[in-house]
């Protein structure tokens, strides 16, 4: 199977315009991005995809070793991009996929021109000197509650991850895309992305970086953004008025505003 069945890659917008590529986080599909993406279809050249064992790609190609750490999804975004031919690209990665973007930039250099991080968070748990968000008893609770039960888990992560309560509606949209996951690759998923420790990456970027910072963001706080930021030497931190991890879904508008002023 083609990179481009197996990973559902979908192009619109200007054929002759700067590639944006964008990559959605944990338990999610390329469906997320669709108040953002199509904004910038006049003048670039868009490219949506899911992850291998996510929405509708081709889960028969999930192999838990590759998925074993984070170089496996940044092996499958150079692919794509080379499948497509294309250079100078825009990386827009939400969540987990902000460090797989980091990861493929150092692999790929002369691929991407630019990343934009949408709540980046390079390490969850806390350690000394470093605030990820989580202790060592939070994250293990949280999988071995996923491990439980699947539905119930994504039912009580998803208001937390979204943090809109006054807007019901996104909550029940992400929670109905964990549920859609299938189990065994969102509980293999979960701890490849909680358990990562991407922090020695961070100083390693080469091209002009945007940090997408949410305020009361229970999965990368703001202490985070401020961390990634520094870590990455030169980028922009542009802090959202937007609340929760998912900007791109509750302010659509002011997301797209901030990564058109960074792309000037």
């Amino acid at each position: 199977m083609s990179v481009i069945a197996r990973n559902r890659v979908r192009v619109s917008g200007a054929d002759d315009g700067r590639p944006m590529v964008f990559a959605h986080g944990f338990g999610c599909a390329q469906e997320m991005w669709r108040l953002v993406a199509p904004e910038f279809e006049r003048d670039h050249r868009v490219v949506r995809f899911d992850h291998v064992g996510a929405g509708g790609s081709d889960l028969s190609a999930y192999d838990p070793g590759k998925y074993g750490s984070l170089d496996g999804y940044a092996a499958d975004v150079i692919e794509i991009c080379r499948a497509l031919d294309l250079d100078d690209v825009v990386l827009v990665g939400h969540s987990v996929s902000a460090m797989i973007g980091v990861l493929a930039a150092a692999r790929a250099p002369g691929l991407f021109g630019a990343l934009v991080m949408v709540g980046p968070n390079p390490r969850y748990v806390d350690d000394e000197g470093y605030t990820g968000g989580f202790s060592r008893e939070d994250v293990a609770a949280l999988l071995e509650s996923l491990d439980a039960n699947h539905l119930g888990w994504s039912a009580a992560m998803a208001p937390v991850v979204m943090g809109n309560p006054d807007r019901p509606e996104l909550t029940a949209e992400l929670a109905d895309s964990f549920c859609r996951t299938d189990p065994d690759i969102a509980r293999h998923f979960a701890r490849v992305t909680f358990l990562s420790d991407n922090r020695a990456d961070l100083p390693g970027v080469r091209v002009p970086t945007l940090v997408l910072q949410c305020s009361a963001d229970a999965i990368a706080p703001e202490a985070v953004g401020r961390y990634v930021h520094e870590q990455v030497r030169g980028s922009v931190l542009t802090q959202l008025r937007a609340t929760g991890h998912c900007p791109h879904l509750s302010a659509p508008a002011e997301t797209t505003a901030a990564i058109r002023a960074f792309l000037g």
